[in-house]
């Protein structure tokens, strides 16, 4: 039964011709015609171009031509451009540790070549003459003389016309000219000294004007109705080679998007995609957006060839830097003290969600997340719920907000919670030339869920709920940040029901309990007994028994790390959402000036810590349009 017939075939090792050893590299480096596009206008951008002409057809399958005025190519050289492992920017290894090109690696012609027609004529400065040279497959023609002006005129036809599998994973023709344009968008926006045109099956699609501010090319090609939300970023860190130098705009909270998309970081005028850099992003937002929001930026970072290394990814997408920690602090310090300095209350007509925009907590179950009853604009509070929060706990006396805080950090300013393992800081004094309340005016309370007041620009609509958290939330940062919360011993411990999961992660969360005040232990093998509970939680009637429930089912998320802070940040929101004032709390004139005073002296004021608007304002602006004044 099977003696030869059952015994396999030796496979032998041989070498791969040249033009399949192409195809395989092409498959690394060439995905679509984007990154063709990127490419050839990186090689233009290293050549010194300060004009880059780009036409697409057929969304840059059937062709991607660039034309540049750079310094060209030299008749001798130009063979060797479509060769494999050819390049002019590096000479030996150590060239790698210092690397200021955008290309280097020697690969995106050869590898174009490999999978497409193409076509290089190039005019070197102060030359008489052009020279051309095409390629298709492993067949490069010699060099002949040609009509061009100075610089390199390169066209790519035909893409994949030699890898038919490989062609039939490509999109629709507008699905790949969007992709090149994006591309084309994130290299302009970075060498904002270079004029570029762009044109798709023979229309213009995008222009700029060589030798513009960065401020003006970002506005340009993302749209000039973001002038107002823009927020400008500096920072110049460049102390020793490990430095940095930093400028960027980032978006109000307002403008925060579903993706990432909106984000665009450059690293020495190339487009990157970093971990370190957008966690950072995340992180000096945290509180202003929505969890799942992602904030618009624009970052152009600048720093030391010797202390970051782009030679980890064939499309030099994604860099590895020699000090990742003083990257992140780098930028999560600018961006936090950026957005700390502007003045973050968004207009009635703000464009915060796509739907439910206006008033605060509009389209969100809960006024502002508050745990207290929604309260309908069309209907006046109803007594059962005063009665029902009266059951919770009661108010305190006359100054009851600021009673409720003094239990955490008497006699200190609110503090913003450091999140990036920084001792705790005491907030600086808020910024006189950020519109402020006056606390002389009278404050209206609405449906006993909202506080108007005015300040120098217009009316403010306050969310009593919303901005009441974001204080108790600083307040509880700042002390935590010292020493743990002040807590109180239960009579008898509040037994918990707990599942498998959890009792597991009872020892793990023990660490991030002691800091809140709460203690815990085990007291069967799906039970647990909260023995002591946060003072301040006991003050404002929070329930013990359904406090630990959603934490404990919060502990169960893998994402939920009790190590990290941001798990610190969650608790304590939780705290913060169960402590404030809710939505149908009718609140005395004093409470309601405190409240006022406490939000001038808080610092991001304008968002509760989940994220949604505390105060929205009705501008003079507005409010003269409503009654046709102009």
């Amino acid at each position: 039964m099977g003696s030869a017939s059952g015994i396999e075939s030796r496979r032998q090792i041989r070498k791969l011709p040249a033009l399949l050893i192409n195809q395989i590299a092409a498959g690394e480096v060439i995905e679509r015609p984007a990154s063709v596009v990127k490419e050839l206008v990186e090689n233009a951008l290293d050549a010194g171009a300060t004009r880059i002409e780009v036409d697409l057809e057929g969304g840059g399958v059937e062709l991607v031509r660039v034309r540049d005025d750079g310094c060209g190519i030299w008749r001798e050289e130009l063979v060797l451009a479509l060769s494999p492992h050819a390049t002019s920017k590096i000479r030996d290894a150590e060239d790698l540790d210092r690397i200021v090109t955008m290309g280097f690696r020697g690969e995106a012609l050869a590898s174009i070549t490999s999978v497409a027609r193409v076509r290089v004529v190039s005019k070197p400065r102060g030359q008489s003459e052009a020279w051309e040279i095409c390629g298709e497959g492993e067949d490069i023609a010699e060099p002949r003389p040609a009509a061009g002006a100075p610089g390199t005129l390169i066209e790519v036809r035909n893409l994949f016309f030699n890898t038919p599998a490989r062609r039939k994973f490509l999109r629709t023709a507008p699905t790949e000219q969007g992709r090149c344009i994006e591309w084309l968008t994130d290299l302009a926006i970075a060498h904002a000294s270079v004029g570029f045109i762009v044109r798709c099956d023979g229309r213009v699609r995008l222009e700029t004007g060589p030798d513009q501010e960065p401020r003006q090319r970002v506005l340009a090609l993302l749209g000039e109705e973001l002038e107002g939300e823009l927020i400008e970023v500096r920072a110049d860190r460049f102390e020793d080679a490990r430095g940095l130098t930093l400028w960027g705009l980032v978006g109000r909270p307002t403008i925060a998007r579903a993706t990432p998309k909106a984000q665009h970081v450059f690293l020495n005028g190339r487009a990157v995609r970093d971990r370190t850099i957008q966690h950072a992003l995340k992180e000096s937002y945290r509180g202003l957006v929505e969890p799942g929001r992602h904030p618009t930026a624009v970052l152009l970072i600048e720093m030391s060839p010797t202390a970051v290394d782009v030679n980890v990814h064939p499309a030099k997408l994604e860099v590895r830097f020699r000090d990742q920690s003083a990257v992140h602090q780098a930028v999560l310090h600018a961006v936090r003290e950026a957005l700390r300095k502007s003045d973050l209350t968004p207009p009635v007509s703000g464009r915060r969600h796509e739907a439910g925009a206006g008033l605060p907590g509009a389209g969100f179950p809960g006024a502002g997340g508050g745990g207290g009853p929604r309260v309908r604009h069309e209907e006046h509070v109803r007594p059962e719920a005063l009665v029902d929060f009266l059951k919770r706990g009661p108010l305190p006396p006359p100054a009851a907000i600021r009673a409720s805080l003094d239990e955490l950090a008497p006699g200190d300013s609110p503090a913003s919670m450091r999140r990036d393992a920084e001792p705790a800081q005491v907030e600086p004094e808020p910024d006189e030339s950020l519109p402020s309340p006056r606390r002389a005016d009278r404050v209206l309370q609405i449906h006993n869920s909202y506080l108007v007041t005015q300040d120098e620009s217009g009316i403010v609509i306050i969310d009593q709920h919303a901005l009441h958290e974001r204080v108790m939330f600083e307040r509880l940062a700042a002390r935590v940040g010292r020493e743990p919360l002040e807590s109180q011993q239960l009579l008898s411990p509040a037994s918990v029901h707990a599942t498998r999961r959890q009792m597991e992660r009872v020892e793990e969360l023990q660490p991030l309990l002691d800091r809140c005040g709460i203690a815990l232990r085990a007291m069967g093998p799906r039970t647990l007994g909260v023995e002591s509970f946060p003072s301040l939680l006991f003050q404002r009637g929070v329930d013990p028994v359904e406090f630990m429930t959603e934490l404990l089912e919060k502990a169960e998320s893998e994402e939920f790390t009790p190590s990290d802070e941001s798990a610190l940040h969650e608790v304590l929101d939780m705290m913060a959402c169960k402590a404030a004032i809710k939505a149908g709390d009718h609140m005395s004139e004093q409470e309601m000036d405190e409240l006022l005073r406490l939000r001038e002296s808080v610092d991001r004021s304008s968002s509760c810590p989940h994220g949604r608007p505390t105060s929205v304002r009705l501008s003079i602006e507005q409010l003269e349009k409503l009654f046709h004044r102009r």
